[in-house]
């Protein structure tokens, strides 16, 4: 999906939410057989325009995110390409073994959408916290994990997995306005990352809204004479080994950044492959703990965890010093 300057730029003072359910009244426009489902979430994924325009093409399934895997695997296998919405941690863990069973197992396509994703619902606490979804969604054969990095990139995920030829989980990370990384149409295709600034020193891959954090994070270490190279990993699964094998051949030392638990996430898939090159660089882990935090601000959050430009800056050049 092409994307104009002006939608890129209205997108990004909606947030990605509001981006998602624009970016779906846009491609049912060409995609007569889509049919998308919602867990009480209509408002919150920006589909109350949709909703509004094709009523028959729209079903609200309620708080009962477990049935919605069920009629969305169903509707699957009539043909519909079907989109599930609700938040993260309610489309993933709550319903993981109806996406085990009926998506994965049996093999009907679905794009399944994790709202507010990582910890943008802090204050509500860890139960709406969604810190595991990736980990869990990897260990199911046959999914695909996409995690965009702006508003422009949620709408571009969407099209690519409405498009991919097997069932696809997007994880939206961040709150209602988010950081625009893209200013200009670019090729996105599913498995092959984004180098958004070339580097000789530190590779860093980041993912979702850690990418924005990242390159504002390079830049202060250029001022240190440290040449970080930032690329933009959305998929995490298949994940682009090509990506990583260059960063370990030209760079000295490898950054995975991620609004997620650090076990089973970006940089677990990172190491699993980077253990198979010999002589690859040593690999510096930035995500949240594992462990249950306090609710709280979002932002005092991303600040604690060392989730920001400051935060990732601090532990590289830590890293590099020591």
């Amino acid at each position: 999906m092409e994307l104009k300057k002006s939608q890129i730029k209205m997108w990004s003072r909606l947030g990605t939410r509001a981006a998602y359910g624009l970016g779906i009244l846009e491609l049912s426009k060409k995609i007569d057989n889509l049919m998308v489902l919602t867990g009480d979430t209509s408002t919150s994924a920006g589909l109350d325009r949709f909703k509004k325009k094709f009523p028959d093409r729209y079903l609200e399934v309620g708080i009962a995110e477990q049935n919605m895997m069920g009629i969305a695997a169903g509707l699957s296998s009539e043909g519909f390409k079907v989109i599930t919405s609700t938040f993260s941690p309610f489309q993933t863990l709550r319903c993981c073994e109806r996406i085990k069973v009926n998506v994965g197992y049996m093999n009907h396509k679905v794009c399944m959408v994790g709202l507010a994703s990582g910890i943008a619902l802090s204050t509500l606490g860890y139960t709406h916290c969604s810190i595991e979804d990736i980990s869990i969604m990897r260990s199911i054969p046959g999914i695909t994990i996409l995690s965009p990095a702006d508003c422009g990139e949620t709408v571009k995920a969407t099209a690519a997995a409405l498009g991919h030829n097997g069932s696809v989980y997007i994880r939206i990370t961040g709150e209602t306005r988010d950081c625009q990384v893209y200013d200009e149409n670019y090729d996105f295709k599913i498995g092959k990352a984004v180098t958004l600034k070339e580097g000789s020193d530190v590779t860093i891959f980041a993912t979702g809204t850690m990418v924005k954090e990242s390159l504002l994070a390079s830049e202060r270490l250029s001022e240190m004479g440290i040449s970080a190279s930032v690329v933009n990993m959305h998929t995490i699964k298949p994940i682009d080994k090509e990506a990583i094998q260059k960063a370990c051949e030209t760079t000295k030392l490898i950054v995975s950044a991620e609004e997620h638990n650090m076990l089973g996430g970006l940089g677990s898939a990172i190491s699993e492959y980077k253990s198979t090159i010999t002589g690859a660089p040593p690999q510096l882990f930035i995500g949240l703990p594992d462990a249950y935090g306090k609710a709280g601000n979002y932002d005092s959050l991303l600040k604690g965890f060392g989730l920001t430009a400051e935060g990732i800056f601090e532990k590289i050049a830590s890293k590099i010093k020591n």
